[in-house]
């Protein structure tokens, strides 16, 4: 029988990396990701390797059963040089979590964009706008609601992939969507962020819609697109102690810099104080402070700290492997400061 299998990779776009997919057809596939065959793609096309020297190699990494393609995978895959070794742009390889002990809840954010009035889905003709924000966070009625229809066919893939999605709803914005996937391990949980990403795009082509992953896609006053880092790790879920919460957040303080480099181009544009969020420059936490950097969430105190932490700042269009990478990093270096 022939199987499509369609293979996910990320290009060498600057300063954001954008999703490129080609399908493979194989016969008598057995459906188990190491029987998915390591391909190739022409690097040069991708802004990934010079012309002379076109060729990359695709390693699937992760595979689910693609809901529109009864007959077929999407296979997400990492970009390797040809000698096997990752490629520049390859962040997945760049996450040291190989037990797993990270667990990942990302918050997606993202804005229903219509392609002829380059202006979010449901807003009136160019130049104006519709009321104030405030009565469309998770509004019901077609007089706020727009987009419902792609949100709902998006979260239905999801669960038929075998996506650990596990929620969706409108957001502050109107034609503002949001959609939380969690996963234990870093690199799983930035697997089905990209894999959902495919998928809302597929769903948005049938509509002619495009899905907008700028961090502030409006100016003015008009919240911005976040994609919202919940994390955990053992010492977290089990510590009961609020100092380690505390030692924690503090280790984030003096890298604020490197964090931001990572979570998304754009970003400043966001994060700027205002609209629930912290300012770019500046650093803080707090319990249930959703204007922090990071936040604790009253769930974690009512559990006597066992529990995660949110990083608020990571922006919509940031890549999630390199978010994980780089709280991972962080986090164990606070580790290495408790346990001491």
């Amino acid at each position: 029988m022939k199987m499509k299998l369609e293979y996910i990779w990320l290009d060498g776009n600057k300063p954001t990396q954008t999703m490129r997919s080609k399908t493979k057809v194989v016969s008598d596939f057995s459906g188990k990701l190491e029987d998915c065959p390591i391909w190739s793609f022409d690097g040069s096309s991708t802004q990934q390797a010079p012309g002379g020297s076109s060729d990359l190699l695709l390693k699937p990494v992760a595979l689910f059963p693609d809901p529109d393609r009864k007959d077929g995978y999407l296979v997400m895959t990492e970009v390797l040089n040809p000698d096997g070794t990752p490629h520049a742009t390859n962040a997945r390889a760049t996450i040291d979590d190989d037990d797993d002990d990270f667990w990942f809840g990302f918050e997606q954010e993202y804005v229903l964009w219509n392609i002829e009035t380059h202006s979010p889905y449901g807003f009136p003709a160019p130049g104006y706008y519709p009321a104030p924000q405030g009565p469309y966070y998770c509004s019901v009625g077609g007089e706020f609601i727009v987009g419902r229809e792609i949100a709902e066919k998006h979260l239905n893939l999801c669960i038929e992939a075998g996506i650990g999605i596990e929620g969706i709803n409108a957001e502050v914005m109107k034609g503002q969507w949001e959609y939380q996937i969690f996963a234990k391990g870093a690199k799983a949980a930035g697997d089905q962020i990209w894999v959902a990403r495919y998928m809302l795009e597929r769903v948005a082509e049938e509509f002619g819609i495009r899905i907008n992953l700028d961090p502030k896609p409006v100016a003015g006053d008009w919240n911005g697109s976040g994609m919202h880092a919940n994390f955990s790790n053992s010492v977290l879920r089990t510590c009961g102690d609020k100092g380690v919460y505390e030692a924690i957040c503090e280790a984030f303080r003096p890298v604020v810099a490197e964090h931001i480099a990572v979570y998304g181009a754009d970003n400043d544009k966001r994060l700027t104080g205002h609209h629930e969020t912290a300012r770019i420059d500046q650093f803080s936490y707090g319990v249930s402070d959703r204007g922090a950097s990071i936040r604790i969430p009253i769930g974690t105190v009512e559990r006597g700290y066992k529990g995660w932490l949110e990083d608020r700042r990571p922006a919509s269009n940031a890549d999630p492997y390199k978010v994980a990478s780089r709280i991972i990093k962080t986090v164990k270096t606070a580790k290495v400061l408790v346990e001491a």
